[in-house]
């Protein structure tokens, strides 16, 4: 008998082995299919986010830690979907154009749009789909805290609003005064119209600090997260 134990036993491992390692891969596919997010945390300094580098640098190190900043063709080049206002001599940039071709797939796998077109019309985007990279769910208006808020600084097709009017917290540099579009990750708000429903352009931001501090991206139900997209 202590000889057919120890004959079976090793086989057994061998077995438990074989399927911890057929499981290891399709976790590590699954994540390098991930090309589109919502930051699941914020860099924190409100609209401050060290410009469109800084921002870039936070979808990057966030995709990486989950394990989708990189795929079979290499490393990935994750963007923030922000755009910048005309400002200091530069000009404006559109979100729309730092991202990509698609199509963008989140955590779970689900294409949430094939294109630039689809994006910025009728998308797949909802609360259920507009998942962090860790595949979990952002909270929405009725939950607490409420977080649906996101930074984009952006007009309903992607592009920058004209220069003038602070729509980017000066080009994502200020955590006092200005303001951010920011849209609606769950396309809920108070109204049933369609900026309420917009997961780009909702409103400004707006707050007892100026507008753009960490507390005022709270007090209006944000966090001062963004989307990211691989943009390659």
């Amino acid at each position: 008998m202590n000889f057919v134990s120890r004959t079976i036993s090793p086989a057994c491992f061998a077995l438990a082995a074989i399927s911890v390692l057929a499981v290891q891969p399709a976790q590590a596919q699954s994540a390098a299919d991930t090309s589109f997010f919502v930051t699941s945390t914020p860099i924190g300094n409100g609209g401050n986010l060290g410009g469109l580098a800084g921002a870039d640098n936070q979808c990057q190190t966030l995709a990486q830690a989950a394990g989708a900043g990189a795929n079979a063709s290499g490393v990935k080049v994750w963007r923030a979907y922000l755009s910048t206002q005309a400002a200091d001599g530069k000009p404006a940039v559109n979100a729309r154009d730092r991202i990509g071709n698609g199509p963008w797939k989140n955590a779970k796998g689900a294409v949430v749009a094939k294109d630039v077109a689809e994006l910025h019309g009728t998308n797949a985007l909802t609360k259920q789909s507009a998942l962090s990279e860790k595949g979990e769910v952002i909270n929405g208006r009725g939950d607490t805290p409420n977080r649906h808020d996101v930074l984009t600084g952006s007009q309903p097709d992607g592009t920058a609003f004209a220069a003038g009017e602070d729509r980017t917290c000066k080009n994502w540099t200020s955590s006092t005064q200005g303001a951010a579009m920011v849209g609606h990750i769950d396309r809920v708000g108070l109204r049933d119209d369609d900026a309420s429903k917009s997961w780009n352009a909702s409103h400004p931001s707006r707050g007892p600090d100026g507008g753009c501090s960490q507390a005022d991206l709270k007090s209006t139900g944000g966090d001062g997260l963004m989307y990211c997209f691989a943009a390659n």
